[in-house]
């Protein structure tokens, strides 16, 4: 049976305590090969297929730094407004787990590459808060366990776990935040804005996928809670790889009602990682959480270290691409666009998917319409991320653009959307499948008005007594007919000339 947890009412956590955070984005790059072997860096695959000797950890082999994965750190550290150490390098995190084969982690402890940078993020309202960058480390990703049986997927109660390497050694970014104080009750929002942003970023970099459904980006949430007049942190958890943006929000929140309620009852805080659940939003124990020395840190001794010139890095900086920020302001003055406009397009994720359709020939306007209002809805309604919609602004812009053709009415586009979410194939093969298109031949459009007339003959003697407004009535009834495929413009005109009006 399981324990009920007791947590806080939201704004009385807010009037007795002041939350802290600590996140930690672990990006998987997408270079072709993995951090220290020549392995195939792609996502999925037969279970350890993807593996060699050094990934593995067997005797003999050694690993050699994979030069792209470099150039991808210095360029994330550049974006962050990090500094880039002219020299630093490897440790060795010792650790024991099924999913690390080496029994250690290959990554940085002392001396990363990049540190002290800053990332300015935006939240809900427009307001801009500052969140500091502690450091951006180089390390190797590893393995996954599944664990078979029990009801969470958890190993707790699993009757027999399994092990795929194919993940392990895949070139990881760990960024790390200094503290976030200050934020209150908007911390939630404060987390959730911070990962949008530095996915936005990483994208725009071109250094990962950021798919955070299939693990390329997901984060570590930690959580903290000080009362009011205290001088010190309080002792913080936490909450492992979550893994989309609503449910970053969510843990953080989760969190300070579940802590709060501990410590106003007397109770402590004990130190642990926590996992998040999906289905309801909470948080459940982990183990207790190790500290540096736990690790038990020295320099790998198998890798020379890294001195980036200072040549190198100021050409990778002219590499760097607009910022997102920054295009978000060109994109604003050039669509015209009120602030309102923009925070809206910013709150939902819309603001790259819009400006993709409009490069597949949508008009601002159009894209915005969809994205922001239809699409959102669905978005929302299946809970998930914008982006994760089954549908490609390319597959949009289509739909639009047959809209503009006239060969879709606004009804039957959102049909045809609803086809192509439904993994039915692209908008003109739901289209075709469907039978959705408008109907433009006049000869059928007239036997249908017509037949409408002659079922209601005194809204035909309306229309011809000078009340044109009674013809919505057969405009109705001609759209039923033809399941909505019909033009209504044009069938208001055949009616109005079949009546002699």
């Amino acid at each position: 049976m399981t324990a009920v947890v007791e947590l806080m009412d939201y704004a009385d956590v807010i009037e007795r305590f002041d939350p802290v955070l600590g996140l930690e984005v672990h990006v998987e790059l997408n270079t072709n090969t993995k951090m220290f072997c020549g392995c195939a860096n792609e996502f999925g695959g037969e279970p350890n297929t993807k593996v060699c000797p050094t990934c593995l950890g067997l005797p003999g082999s050694l690993p050699v730094v994979n030069g792209k994965a470099v150039e991808g750190a210095i360029r994330i550290g550049l974006a962050l407004n990090c500094e880039i150490a002219e020299w630093c390098r490897f440790a060795r995190k010792n650790y024991f787990y099924p999913d690390m084969p080496k029994n250690f982690q290959t990554s940085q402890y002392d001396e990363p590459i990049a540190f002290n940078g800053y990332l300015d993020v935006t939240l809900d309202d427009g307001e801009v808060v500052r969140v500091e960058i502690e450091r951006a480390h180089m390390e190797e990703d590893t393995g996954k366990s599944l664990h078979v049986g029990g009801a969470t997927g958890r190993i707790h109660g699993a009757e027999h776990s399994l092990l795929d390497y194919n993940r392990a050694g895949v070139p990881l970014i760990e960024i790390v935040t200094k503290t976030i104080e200050h934020t209150g009750g908007r911390a939630p929002e404060v987390a959730r804005a911070y990962v949008s942003a530095l996915r936005d970023l990483l994208s725009a970099l071109d250094v990962s996928d950021v798919r955070m459904d299939q693990g390329s980006l997901r984060c570590d949430a930690n959580v903290s809670l000080m009362a009011k007049d205290a001088t010190e942190f309080g002792t913080r958890t936490e909450t492992k790889n979550v893994n989309s943006l609503r449910s970053v929000e969510r843990a953080v929140r989760y969190e300070m009602t579940r802590q709060a309620a501990i410590l106003a009852e007397g109770g402590s805080i004990k130190q642990e990682t926590r996992h998040f659940q999906e289905a309801d939003g909470t948080t459940s124990s982990g183990r207790t959480k190790e500290t540096a020395e736990d690790y038990r840190y020295f320099p790998e001794p198998d890798l020379v270290p890294i001195a980036p010139s200072r040549e190198w890095v100021e050409e990778l900086r002219k590499t760097l691409p607009e910022m997102p920020s920054e295009r978000r302001k060109r994109i604003q003055r050039e669509w015209s666009l009120t602030d309102e406009a923009l925070r809206d397009l910013l709150n939902v994720g819309a603001v790259d998917l819009v400006a993709a359709t409009v490069e597949a020939g949508a008009t601002p306007d159009e894209a915005r319409s969809w994205w922001v209002n239809t699409l959102a809805q669905e978005a929302n309604s299946r809970e998930i991320e914008l982006a994760e919609l089954a549908i490609t602004p390319a597959q949009l812009a289509e739909v639009i653009a047959l809209v503009n053709a006239g060969e879709l009415t606004n009804k039957l586009a959102k049909e045809v959307v609803q086809g192509v979410l439904a993994g039915e194939g692209s908008p003109s093969e739901v289209v075709e499948k469907r039978g959705l298109k408008v109907v433009s031949d006049d000869s059928a459009l007239i036997a249908a008005v017509d037949e409408a007339l002659a079922a209601q003959p005194d809204v035909a003697e309306k229309i011809r007594g000078g009340k044109v407004a009674a013809a919505g009535a057969i405009v109705g009834a001609v759209m039923k007919a033809t399941k909505g495929q019909a033009d209504a413009k044009r069938v208001r005109e055949l009616i109005v000339e079949r009546v002699g009006a």
